[in-house]
């Protein structure tokens, strides 16, 4: 099968995401700036949150132009990132909402693992589908990166219970980490 249409799936259901969220910041009834102020912890997790999407559809983007063709196994690992992608609104109003209350916090950490491990599972799936020497596969390596980000979330989420400010200093960290540019996949295309 030809990838297109998970491109294309893809893109829709990143682009409904982003949508739900920016409905979620409620304009205040009030004129004053204190009625703005208010509604500072839903920006900033909305702010947060489409950093996220936005680093997922880059990442996603530079992924799937290393893939030849699709499978079934491919498309469920693709559905699977896409479900806890989905849940990524939900996590950044209840977190914004409730102004970064611990089970929030920790449960939008639970979203952003679960996140990552899925991405690691469709990238390792592409690889056993196009093999060892493709270019996906010389492209990340150990894929330090990923693996950091997984255990970062996975400190982070306990650690929201304790100090939850400290837990989305670590997700905004992650979020910092996979701002700047991965050119992996780039290079790997190149050569």
């Amino acid at each position: 099968m030809k990838k297109n249409r998970l491109e294309a799936f893809s893109d829709g259901v990143l682009a409904v995401i982003i949508t739900i969220m920016v409905l979620e910041l409620k304009a205040p009834h009030d004129v004053s700036a204190q009625a703005l102020v208010r509604l500072l912890p839903a920006f900033l997790s909305y702010v947060l949150s489409f950093l996220y999407i936005a680093i997922y559809w880059n990442n996603h983007h530079h992924l799937l132009h290393t893939v030849n063709r699709v499978n079934g196994s491919i498309l469920w690992a693709n559905n699977h990132l896409l479900f806890w992608l989905a849940l990524v609104p939900f996590v950044t109003a209840w977190s914004g909402q409730n102004h970064f209350a611990a089970l929030p916090v920790a449960l939008y950490g639970i979203v952003l693992l679960m996140a990552a491990v899925a991405y690691f599972l469709l990238t390792n799936t592409i690889i056993a589908t196009h093999g060892n020497d493709s270019v996906l596969a010389r492209a990340i390596g150990r894929d330090h990166k990923g693996k950091v980000s997984v255990v970062l979330y996975a400190l982070a989420v306990p650690l929201a219970f304790l100090a939850p400010i400290v837990a989305l200093a670590i997700y905004a960290g992650v979020a910092v980490m996979w701002l700047i540019p991965d050119a992996r996949i780039e290079r790997a295309m190149q050569e």
